[in-house]
């Protein structure tokens, strides 16, 4: 992996990461924000100590584990990457309230346009935070954006200690045989 000095991560906080995305996905997973690691990279869940492609692969998603520099391949597979909020932070804790709510917005728009199955958000507190479901749990939501039905999953970042890789999986393994009903 690619070391950065913290003057380059610190440049990537104004870097755009693009959406890894196609029309009618099987699961469009949702980030919180992108971290530095991934804003410098260009590459979703980038920081060597997340979870995502680990848990992706565990849970039956992906045939193999993937590197993150390998997300274009994701579309194959019928997945694809997004974020509630596209500015890169150090830490989730810097977005306001007002970039979450925004962040919701311009997800239900394009959520509505690309017409996954599933939107899958990737971290409850986000997912709270952005649709304004103050009492939202881990699992499938009662709510529908079109026609795409929502998942909140955890938080893969290795700061969740709340969940383990094994546990994570098995909620990603849920919305996965949900998702192939």
């Amino acid at each position: 992996m690619t070391r950065f000095t913290q003057a380059e991560l610190e440049a990537a906080r104004d870097r755009v990461v693009p959406d890894v995305v196609a029309d009618g996905l099987r699961v469009l997973f949702c980030g919180i924000n992108p971290g530095l690691m991934t804003a410098a990279t260009g590459h979703h869940f980038a920081r060597p100590g997340n979870r995502f492609w680990p848990v992706l692969h565990l849970s039956g998603f992906t045939p193999r584990l993937m590197k993150p520099a390998e997300q274009g391949e994701l579309p194959a597979y019928g997945l694809g990457i997004t974020n509630v909020v596209a500015r890169a932070t150090a830490r989730a804790d810097e977005l306001s309230a007002g970039e979450y709510r925004e962040g919701g917005t311009l997800l239900t728009a394009k959520v509505t346009r690309l017409r996954p199955r599933w939107l899958a958000v990737v971290g409850v507190t986000a997912y709270r935070a952005a649709f304004e479901e103050r009492k939202a749990q881990v699992g499938p939501q009662e709510r529908l954006i079109g026609g795409t039905r929502v998942w909140v999953l955890p938080n893969p970042s290795g700061l969740n200690a709340h969940w383990t890789t094994a546990t994570m999986a098995d909620e990603f393994a849920r919305l996965r045989e949900a998702a192939q009903a």
